[in-house]
C-alpha cells in the first residue's frame, strides 16, 4: 500500500522508537527534529501519517494550523505526543486522530500505532478490495511451501489468513485458482503488513501478463462486492505428503475449528499470551447470546483477541456472550465466546470478530486505554 509517515520529533530516542515500530508495521517514515523542515516537508510531499511531538508552544501552533490548511495533507492522520500530565481534549479539538503520552512505552505505543494504521489501511486504500474464499499455496525464501486462505484481492495486492508469520519486508511466492478459472495464477510480492491474528498483507511486485490478466477478468467479474468462494489451488507437484501433513497440523492446532464453519468470522484466540494484555476494571453487561438479560461484570484485563470477565457466577464454557463496554468517550459491543471458567471469579472470553470493523473498534478502546498515563476505574 506504500503507507507513508512524517515523524516530527526533536527527541531522538522517541523517534527511533515511533520510526522502528511504524517501519514493522510496513511504512516508509521520514523523520526531522525540526518543526521547520516539517513545514517544509509538507508543501513538497503528501504523507499518510503524521506524529508531532506537541509542545504547546507557537511552532506546534503553527505546524497544525498549516497542516490542516495543507492541500497534500490536510487529511492526514495526525498522532500527537505529549506530556503524561498535559490535558489532551485541546489536542483532539486541533485535529489529532491519536494522542500518545511521555515518556513513550514500546508496549503502549505500538497498541496505538497499529490502531492507527488499522484506519488507514481502511481508508487510505488505492484499489477497492474484493472478497473472495480461496487457498494459495505460498513460498518465502528459507522455508517450505504452507497453505494460506486468500480473503481480498485486488489488481495491486492480496490478504490472507495463515498459521505462519512472515519477516518483516519478505518477499513471497505463490499460486492460486481463482473462482470459476481453471488456470493458476502465480505471481511474486512481498509483505506490506502483518496483524496478530494471523492475517497478512501483500503488495505485488512480479505480475506476469498471463496472471494480471486472469486477475482483471475476475475482478470485472465479481466487482459488485459479494464474497466468492472457489475451491483450493492444487499444491505443487513438489510438495510432499508430509508437509502437507504438517501445515495442516499446524493449522488445526491454531484455529479453532468452528471457525472453519464461517468464513466470515475471525477470530484472534484470546488467550493466546502472545498479544499485549493491558489490566483495567472497565465495568460492563454481558449477555448470553439469544437473551436480553444483562449479567454485571468488570473487566480485569484486555487484550486485540480477548479479556477476562470477573463475575460470582461465570457462563458455561463454550458459551457465545455479548459484552456492552461503555467508557467515558465510546461504547463497545462485541461478541465472544467463553474458553475458561472459574466459579465465583469469572471467565476467560475470546473475542469472534464478524468484520475488520469490530476489530478496529477492540483496537480503538485498547489505544485509550494505553495512552492514559492511569488506567482510571470506570462505573459498574
Amino acid at each position: 500500500m506504500d503507507l507513508r509517515a512524517l515523524v516530527v520529533c526533536p527527541d531522538q530516542g522517541s523517534a527511533s522508537l515511533l520510526t522502528l515500530i511504524l517501519s514493522e508495521m510496513g511504512m516508509a517514515v521520514e523523520h526531522t527534529p525540526s518543526i521547520s523542515c516539517g513545514l517544509e516537508l509538507l508543501d513538497s510531499q503528501r504523507f499518510d501519517a503524521i506524529v508531532l511531538d506537541y509542545r504547546a508552544d507557537q511552532s506546534s501552533e503553527e505546524f497544525l494550523a498549516r497542516l490542516r490548511q495543507s492541500a497534500k495533507n490536510r487529511a492526514s492522520m495526525l498522532i500527537a505526543v505529549v506530556d503524561s500530565e498535559f490535558n489532551a481534549r485541546p489536542v483532539f479539538g486541533l485535529g489529532a486522530n491519536f494522542v500518545l503520552y511521555r515518556p513513550l512505552s514500546s508496549e503502549r505505543t505500538r497498541i496505538s500505532l497499529r490502531a492507527a494504521r488499522g484506519l488507514m489501511r481502511r481508508e487510505r486504500r488505492r484499489a477497492p478490495r474484493t472478497p473472495i474464499h480461496s487457498t494459495a499455496n505460498v513460498a518465502y525464501p528459507g522455508a517450505p511451501e504452507l497453505n494460506a486462505v486468500l480473503t481480498d484481492l485486488s489488481d495491486g495486492g492480496t490478504s490472507f489468513h495463515t498459521a505462519n508469520r512472515f519477516p518483516s519486508a519478505c518477499k513471497v511466492y505463490f499460486e492460486f485458482a481463482l473462482p470459476g478459472q481453471q488456470q493458476l495464477v502465480r505471481l511474486s510480492g512481498e509483505v506490506a503488513w502483518q496483524d496478530a491474528s494471523g492475517r497478512t498483507g501483500i503488495r505485488f511486485l512480479d505480475v506476469p501478463q498471463a496472471s494480471r490478466r486472469l486477475i482483471q477478468t475476475w475482478l470485472q467479474q465479481n466487482n459488485n462486492g459479494r464474497p466468492a468462494t472457489g475451491l483450493p489451488a492444487q499444491p505443487s507437484a513438489g510438495r510432499s505428503s508430509e508437509a502437507q501433513s504438517s501445515a495442516t497440523q499446524s493449522r488445526s492446532e491454531r484455529e479453532p475449528r468452528s471457525e472453519a464453519k464461517d468464513s466470515t468470522q475471525v477470530s484472534n484466540a484470546g488467550n493466546r499470551r502472545g498479544e499485549q494484555r493491558f489490566a483495567c476494571k472497565l465495568g460492563a453487561e454481558v449477555y448470553s447470546l439469544g437473551t436480553s438479560v444483562p449479567n454485571r461484570c468488570t473487566l480485569s484485563d484486555i487484550s486485540e483477541g480477548g479479556c477476562y470477565v470477573e463475575m460470582p457466577s461465570p457462563l458455561s464454557g463454550q458459551s457465545g456472550v455479548e459484552i456492552l463496554v461503555r467508557t467515558a468517550d465510546t461504547k463497545l459491543r462485541i461478541r465472544g465466546q467463553v474458553l475458561t471458567t472459574h466459579p465465583g471469579f469469572g471467565m476467560g472470553v475470546r473475542f469472534m470478530f464478524h468484520d475488520s470493523g469490530e476489530r478496529e473498534e477492540i483496537l480503538r478502546l485498547l489505544a485509550v486505554l494505553s495512552a492514559g498515563p492511569t488506567l482510571d476505574e470506570q462505573p459498574r
